[in-house]
């Protein structure tokens, strides 16, 4: 699963977008350099989030959109399309 496909997943099962998110997660203090451990717990208590979902928040909560080109368009299992993520929501997305 891509990096984009967790975040849409996240926005499916919740109904948040991971915009809505990265503010609930600022407005408990949490942002960069705050331990993912941290980030989790709270995923997991107020969303049932798992941990690969969670993971997806805790990169976008403490490093922003962009990720590593690594599996940008590399064909795999986990290849996106881009280096930044959608964090808007799937209503909102570009078409590719």
């Amino acid at each position: 699963m891509s990096f984009q496909a967790y975040l849409d997943n996240i926005e499916q099962k919740t109904g948040k977008t991971p915009r809505e998110f990265i503010a609930e997660a600022s407005e408990k203090g949490f942002g960069p350099g705050t331990k993912a451990g941290e980030i989790l717990t709270w995923l997991k208590d107020d969303y049932d989030l798992g941990r690969g979902h969670g993971m997806a928040l805790v990169h976008v909560i403490t490093k922003g959109p962009k990720i590593s080109t690594k599996h940008v368009d590399s064909g795999g299992t986990h290849s996106d399309e881009s280096d930044t993520l959608w964090l808007d929501g799937v209503a909102t997305k570009p078409a590719s």
